[in-house]
């Protein structure tokens, strides 16, 4: 598969960059933040895989699309895509700002 993005670097997106690729479902979006995090409102189509457990999920992440992180800011994201990059499993890039700058740009949030 061919990807859009640089394998020899991470890609920071921007929010309405991601919400693009994930209407023309271009992308796998996981949300590294914790449950409470979660649970207090994600984005429509992420997956749910906390930094704190990424040794039990790094292995299985999807590969038939690119992946694109997401936490609350971006520092746990970053911090999740050289942990996966050291892994050896690809991530390619997050969401610059995380759901806090998708939610100042009036993006939609839910809670399931």
């Amino acid at each position: 598969m061919l990807s859009f993005f640089n394998r020899n670097a991470f890609k920071t997106l921007t929010p309405q960059e991601v919400k693009d690729l994930l209407d023309r479902e271009a992308i796998h979006l996981v949300d590294v933040r914790e449950a409470h995090e979660w649970n207090d409102g994600h984005i429509p189509g992420a997956l749910h895989r906390p930094l704190s457990k990424l040794s039990t999920w790094v292995g299985d992440l999807p590969q038939d699309k690119p992946v694109v992180l997401y936490c609350l800011s971006g520092g746990r994201s970053g911090q999740a895509l050289s942990l996966c990059k050291s892994a050896g499993h690809a991530v390619e890039g997050h969401l610059g700002g995380g759901i806090s700058v998708w939610r100042m740009n009036g993006l939609p949030v839910t809670r399931d």
